[in-house]
């Protein structure tokens, strides 16, 4: 489900802005982009969660260092998650109920959020009827 996602990120990152995403530099690694304001992807779900990752502009993402310096929850390969007090301070807003679960290392100033199917974004709680209903449209 993992590789899933990330296929699915990847590809979305590639068609939303193949050509200014990135510098090519003669012999060089790729230089990232950092947009000058914060860039919300649109959403995206499997049959579990709805997705969406938000890019950092460089002065945001440098903030962000220093949050991650600190101790705090990490995902499954040790990357530091953000708190929702921590990515709202940021300059982040977006609904509730959305969580801060990986971290994308080739490029770490792309924020990956998810939420389960059939939250509502008003009170970031999970409506059961509304979770079931959003996994029937998907099979």
């Amino acid at each position: 489900l993992a590789q899933e996602v990330e296929f699915i990120l990847l590809d979305h990152l590639r068609r939303v802005d193949s050509h200014s995403r990135t510098t090519k530099l003669p012999a060089q690694r790729t230089m990232p982009h950092y947009p000058d304001d914060i860039e919300y992807s649109e959403k995206y779900q499997d049959d579990t969660y709805e997705y969406r990752h938000v890019i950092l502009p460089k002065a945001v993402y440098k903030n962000m260092r220093n949050l991650v310096s600190t101790r705090g929850p990490t995902d499954e390969a040790g990357g530091r998650l953000l708190t929702e007090g921590e990515w709202r301070g940021l300059g982040v807003t977006q609904s509730r109920g959305w969580e801060h679960y990986a971290v994308h290392r080739p490029e770490p100033h792309i924020l990956l959020f998810r939420r389960p199917l059939g939250t509502d974004p008003t009170t970031g709680l999970v409506n059961p009827v509304q979770a079931a209903a959003a996994r029937e449209t998907l099979a």
